[in-house]
């Protein structure tokens, strides 16, 4: 079996070529990003380090309590994340429901695609853990934060109609029914969008990197199948339970829409 290649610095050194392009790019655009653009490549750089050589040592000393430890920062990380994506102030009670949901769809989700998909013993091997934790809360974020950003926004621009139905008899779940089905709609696109283009537009960065690392492309499908429904399982439950429990923030105890906050 073919052994993967080992990059030199001064290859990942020529790989930055990409990041001066952009950067001329934007500045014969006249976009003000360059700078944006040069600390996000030094952060990133700097961030990727970091974790290979933490990896290192969980891999070298594998501990069921330091591989929960990872996972649990991790997972904190993605929930401050989505407060700070959402430029608008969220409620106590709001930030409560979206770690609520985060951690019950993520932590449900991985552990069904590890005890029971995978099947790994010791379940607790960082190897597989930590890769798959990282895609599984990394597009979980992203589905929620998409999800919430779209229920603020059509709360606040269909406010009359909310309103209107509230007046009429509805309830809150009936009255907010078309917004939270908008919003999981919203957050859930990008998931579908990467499942239809899978394989025939992109090979998926898990797949590749098995592929990379001298895998059987075979297994590396088998894998790379399971992990996207392993994803498809913790977005689904993540947003829908975020949703359910979300929308009710915005009316009070009397099934009174109010300003969120």
């Amino acid at each position: 079996m073919q052994e993967t290649v080992d990059l030199a610095f001064w290859q990942l050194g020529v790989a930055y070529l990409f990041v001066l392009l952009l950067i001329a790019i934007v500045r014969i655009k006249g976009i003000p990003r360059e700078k944006e653009i040069g600390i996000a490549s030094i952060r990133m750089v700097l961030q990727l380090i970091l974790v290979g050589y933490l990896l290192e040592y969980v891999f070298r000393f594998s501990h069921p309590s330091l591989t929960i430890l990872l996972v649990a920062v991790m997972l904190t990380f993605a929930i401050r994340t989505v407060f700070k994506r959402e430029k608008g102030k969220l409620s106590l009670q709001m930030k409560r429901i979206i770690a609520i949901s985060m951690s019950s769809g993520i932590i449900a989700s991985l552990a069904v695609f590890i005890l029971v998909v995978v099947g790994m013993k010791p379940w607790y091997d960082p190897r597989y853990v930590i890769p798959i934790a990282g895609m599984i809360i990394g597009n979980s974020m992203t589905g929620i934060a998409l999800g919430l950003h779209s229920m603020i926004e059509n709360m606040q621009a269909q406010k009359a109609k909310v309103e209107a139905a509230l007046m009429l008899g509805a309830t809150p779940g009936t009255a907010a029914r078309d917004i939270v089905n908008q919003a999981f709609d919203a957050a859930m696109l990008p998931t579908i969008n990467s499942m239809v283009g899978m394989g025939i537009i992109s090979l998926p960065g898990m797949m590749t990197g098995q592929i990379l690392s001298g895998t059987s492309p075979i297994v590396a499908v088998e894998y790379q199948i399971a992990i996207m429904l392993g994803i498809v399982g913790s977005v689904s439950l993540s947003v829908l339970l975020f949703l359910q429990l979300g929308y009710r923030t915005f009316f009070n105890h009397r099934s009174q829409l109010r300003k969120h906050q």
